[in-house]
């Protein structure tokens, strides 16, 4: 990772026209150097796109907020294995009578209580395995999330790699068209052109103008959203290093399709949801079944009279027994959430059904898109063959003096243009392999 910074011209300029007029120079010099340290300089940071990646999965935040999910999960696994430690309790009391009595009294009393669950009908195991799957849940959509938020780095990685190439095209083209309307001024002084000629030229270079600002207002969108993905500042200016390639592999449908059904996490996750669908089923049943546990209870009171002579009496004992507890009726409680518990379960294996169907549809369209991005990179590479020859043609003919510098620069700025429709191309080749990837579940590059 390489870093440098940019400096502001615009302050420069200001201090360059002051300078003279001002008699306190060195005390704005000091300031300018201040401010310059603040805000003047423009962060610079050069990355490839695995560097782009790792950053982004260390501190974008719809992934530092599932990363908080799966965390929660685990802390819930911990509070449903409360239920297998017994339970102690300590309570303690002071009461105080006056005027009551004849005689002001004053009561202590404390308790401690120990009780240990026997039998609950399985809702603590099953409480146990719920959760454990409600973590593998959520795993899995923190696995979903990352998978998404890598697509969408690529493509906003390679976008403003693609919108810096072309803004540098459109700077070429607009210097192209400057020089025709220079050319065709010079040809009009001598009278071989006319105001028309000029006329047109200068609503080309009009319209020239404001693509090269379109593309420079698209390089800014593009760079503010990589900044956004990979929580970066919004003044830092990314440049990318990795250069878009094609590199051709053999893709089939039928092996794609198998292994998103192997490493999909929505696959594991709605795999995981059923586990915990049936746990939570007899969760819901062990509310009719009876619930067995053993106390220890040890009581102390003391009273105490305010006389001469303070008199107090005490009485502590301890209590042991076992308790059967069995809800005989509640109503129908128990069977309308068992029922509804049912009814989650039936919902979740629609659910896999149906992303089943979405994925092999997923799949399928990723598949037609990246055998089309290959199609379209076979047409521009004949393409920029063919400019290519006509470059090194005109080359050889201005060699000789047979055709003009302009005539040669048109020449280079059409090779130049059938280059950069190579690199749209190649840029939607990636994307479409990035794209089929993530319908897979998973990224060779990365």
């Amino acid at each position: 990772m390489k870093k440098k910074n940019a400096k502001n011209g615009t302050v420069s300029i200001f201090l360059k026209s002051n300078w003279r007029k001002n008699r306190n120079g060195p005390i704005f010099l000091l300031l300018f150097f201040s401010l310059m340290t603040i805000t003047g300089y423009a962060e610079e940071i050069t990355l490839t796109f695995n560097e782009a990646v790792a950053i982004g999965l260390r501190d974008n935040r719809d992934i530092l907020l599932k990363t908080q999910d799966v965390e929660k999960a685990k802390l819930k696994i911990a509070e449903a294995q409360a239920g297998i430690f017994p339970a102690l309790t300590y309570t303690g009391s002071w009461f105080y009578t006056a005027g009551l009595y004849t005689k002001d009294i004053s009561q202590n009393s404390s308790q401690i209580s120990l009780k240990q669950y026997l039998y609950r009908g399985g809702r603590v195991v099953n409480s146990i395995k719920y959760n454990d799957y409600k973590l593998e849940v959520a795993q899995s959509l923190l696995d979903k999330t990352k998978l998404e938020m890598i697509f969408d780095f690529s493509r906003a990685y390679y976008t403003l790699s693609l919108s810096n190439f072309f803004a540098g095209l459109n700077k070429a083209i607009l210097d192209n068209s400057r020089q025709h309307l220079d050319y065709i001024n010079a040809l009009y002084k001598n009278g071989q052109a006319s105001e028309t000629d000029i006329l047109q030229a200068q609503a080309s270079l009009s319209l020239v103008e404001q693509a090269y600002e379109a593309s420079k207002a698209q390089q800014e969108a593009a760079r503010a959203l990589l900044n956004n993905l990979l929580s970066l500042d919004k003044d830092v200016l990314v440049v990318p290093s990795t250069e878009i390639k094609f590199t051709p592999k053999d893709i089939a449908f039928d092996q794609g399709f198998l292994k998103a059904m192997q490493t999909r996490p929505e696959i594991r996750q709605f795999e995981a949801q059923l586990k915990a669908d049936k746990s939570a089923i007899q969760v819901q049943r062990a509310g009719n079944r009876p619930d067995i546990y053993a106390s220890w209870d040890y009581y102390a009171r003391s009273r105490s009279v305010s006389t001469a002579v303070n008199t107090r009496s005490w009485n502590d004992y301890k209590v042991i027994g076992v308790t059967f507890s069995w809800p005989v009726f509640d109503g129908w409680k128990t069977k309308s959430l068992v029922e509804q518990a049912i009814v989650d379960l039936k919902q979740t294996q629609l659910g896999k059904t149906k992303l089943i169907q979405d994925i092999a549809l997923e799949v399928k369209n990723a598949y037609l898109s990246l055998k089309n991005s290959i199609d379209q990179i076979k047409a521009s590479q004949a393409d920029t063959l063919f400019y290519k020859q006509n470059l090194s043609t005109a080359e050889e003919k201005f060699a000789r003096g047979l055709i003009s510098s302009l005539d040669r620069n048109d020449a280079q700025l059409k090779y130049a243009v059938a280059g950069f429709n190579q690199q749209q191309a190649v840029y939607d080749y990636t994307i479409a392999k990035f794209n089929f990837d993530k319908s897979t579940g998973g990224f060779n590059e990365v």
